[in-house]
């Protein structure tokens, strides 16, 4: 009975901490796909002068999700010369605390809608 109750309490710490940790390895499919995403949109003004016919998808500069399925990018706040991805967690990373990541054509990296801020997530 002891072996059990052991057992049973490590399963109730360990758990929620590895749960903790793959989400934290999945940010890393966001990242990496905002920043292959703003490289392409970089690629697309150099061609088209602007950003304001750019699109996501089938068809477009980048894929409109994760190379790991994890986000789902999108294109916000579109001009002929500003952008901002955004790439919002999708499915078992539904609940991570860093919540959508942002991207603009500056550069500059956000979160929104998580508990964490964007320098504990980027």
């Amino acid at each position: 009975m002891i072996v059990v109750a052991v057992i049973a309490l490590l399963g109730a710490v360990v758990l929620p901490a590895y749960q903790s940790q793959i989400r934290k390895a999945h940010r890393a499919d966001a990242k990496a796909s905002l920043t292959t995403a703003a490289q392409m949109m970089e690629r697309y003004i150099t061609e088209k002068s602007t950003y304001a016919t750019a699109t996501l998808g089938s068809g477009g500069v980048f894929a409109d999700r994760s190379e790991n399925g994890y986000y789902a990018l999108a294109l916000t706040d579109l001009s002929a010369a500003t952008f901002t991805l955004t790439a919002a967690p999708q499915g078992s990373q539904a609940s991570d605390p860093c919540g959508t990541y942002t991207l603009n054509q500056a550069g500059a990296r956000g979160v929104t809608g998580g508990s964490l801020s964007a320098a504990e997530c980027w």
